[in-house]
């Protein structure tokens, strides 16, 4: 019934920047939070950023100060503003969204397929 398309990720030198971009789609009735995801080899996956349907925005101590996390109601996206990357940035980047669906009024978790970030000189 809904999906989400990530676009964005690629390979970037250190202290580079990237823009994830994220699009819901389907029989969407409305989106309540929203948020990024990243998963390096080895490690679990862990929270990136986090934004609430009202705005209200949480960061991972890691990215503190250097991604932002931002949405468009509108057109149903999401969007991660990442500078001054570093190497330990490097990751498999989810987004993630709690989505009322029409048919039904059911809120469902929907994943991404995932995008590779690369940051290497």
């Amino acid at each position: 019934q809904v999906q989400l398309v990530e676009s964005g990720g690629g390979l970037v030198q250190p202290g580079g920047s990237l823009r994830l971009s994220c699009a819901a789609s389907g029989s969407i009735f409305s989106i309540n939070a929203m948020g990024w995801y990243r998963q390096a080899p080895g490690k679990q996956r862990e929270s990136v950023a986090r934004i609430t349907s009202g705005g209200s925005t949480n960061y991972a101590d890691s990215v503190k100060g250097r991604f932002t996390i931002s949405r468009d109601n509108a057109k149903n996206m999401v969007y991660l503003q990442m500078n001054s990357l570093k190497p330990e940035d490097t990751a498999v980047y989810y987004c993630n969204a709690d989505i009322r669906v029409r048919v039904g009024g059911q809120i469902r978790g929907v994943w991404g397929q995932g995008t590779q970030v690369t940051v290497s000189s």
